[in-house]
């Protein structure tokens, strides 16, 4: 007898509160109730996820619960915020048991490490699609906006560029040579930089996490705040593991530059500011990389490893 819906929420994605002050009434209800604690703002995204344009259809199912959730914590992580709840809306084409017990783990198993939790949501027949709402808190006025680089501000990025777009052109190859591997283990399981995200929110101007590439994602900080900024190729962290997988410099370049689902953290830090983030960089869970500057002149200069200073366009994914 396949198996109901209740008896499929029951199952895979019925748990124990561990925010249990701010959980107040979770899965079960029409509505989830949730309490920010005392002297915090609530913090909300979503993100939607489908099979095809997200994640290849045939994608394991534990990577798929796990990055939905990741890409959602990784918004929370460019605001600066402490993830506390979220609630998943899943779309399936059928309720396949063996299916929903990997998927299912491989979701808790990231909301273990940031301690979220599932709080409700909703399942369906169709197509296969996940979206998740994520909440979070933050203390009032202390959050990190895209709209806040100033002129003069240093622009930085967690951890290396480009790897999952590489990761996603590898695998039809199919490769299983250490590099290879390593670039799709980092399309598929991203980390969210939600402790980075934390310790910035009284060191920088403005944040934004490279989902579309970078600079497709810099020119929303550059849009919102109404500055310029300058890069400096021989400045882009690229990962050993990108340079032995992928031979092509140019290619190299447009996985770093315009590949997405990196999830990596862009950030403006004003120069007096610079030193606190420098006494921070052993307290980081991922390295960060000082890749240009703020300007006044609008637009996104490149500055090439030649000195040679051309204008790039934004380029990046697009949905439509």
């Amino acid at each position: 007898m396949p198996i109901t819906e209740f008896e499929l929420i029951e199952r895979f994605f019925k748990r124990k509160p561990t925010r249990t002050r701010e959980i107040i009434l979770g899965i079960g209800d029409d509505a989830a109730v949730v309490r920010a604690p005392a002297g915090y703002d609530t913090v909300i995204a979503i993100d939607m996820l489908n099979a095809g344009i997200h994640f290849p259809p045939d994608t394991a199912a534990a990577d798929i619960g796990y990055k939905a959730l990741a890409v959602n914590l990784s918004d929370i992580a460019a605001m600066g915020a402490i993830p506390a709840w979220f609630t998943l809306a899943l779309s399936l084409p059928d309720a396949d048991e063996a299916w929903l017990a990997p998927f299912s783990e491989g979701m808790f198993a990231l909301a273990a490490q940031h301690q979220v939790d599932l709080i409700g949501g909703d399942t369906t027949r169709g197509p296969l699609s996940v979206t998740i709402q994520i909440g979070g808190w933050v203390k009032p006025d202390q959050y990190l906006p895209r709209a806040g680089a100033q002129v003069g501000d240093r622009i930085y990025v967690s951890g290396t560029l480009g790897d999952a777009a590489a990761g996603l052109a590898l695998l039809p190859q199919q490769r299983k040579d250490s590099a290879a591997l390593h670039l799709v283990t980092r399309l598929l399981r991203p980390t969210p930089r939600v402790a980075l995200g934390q310790k910035l929110v009284t060191i920088a101007n403005a944040c934004i996490d490279i989902s579309d590439g970078l600079t497709a994602d810099l020119g929303h900080i550059l849009q919102a705040s109404a500055v310029g900024a300058r890069i400096q190729q021989s400045a882009i962290p690229i990962s050993s593991a990108l340079h032995e997988a992928v031979t092509n410099p140019l290619e190299i370049l447009r996985y770093a530059l315009a590949g997405g689902d990196d999830y990596e953290l862009c950030f403006t830090v004003p120069a007096a500011k610079v030193p606190q983030l420098e006494n921070l960089r052993n307290q980081l869970d991922c390295s960060i990389t000082q890749i240009g500057e703020i300007t006044q002149s609008p637009g996104l200069q490149w500055v090439s490893v030649n000195g040679d200073v051309t204008r790039l366009a934004p380029q990046g994914f697009q949905h439509f």
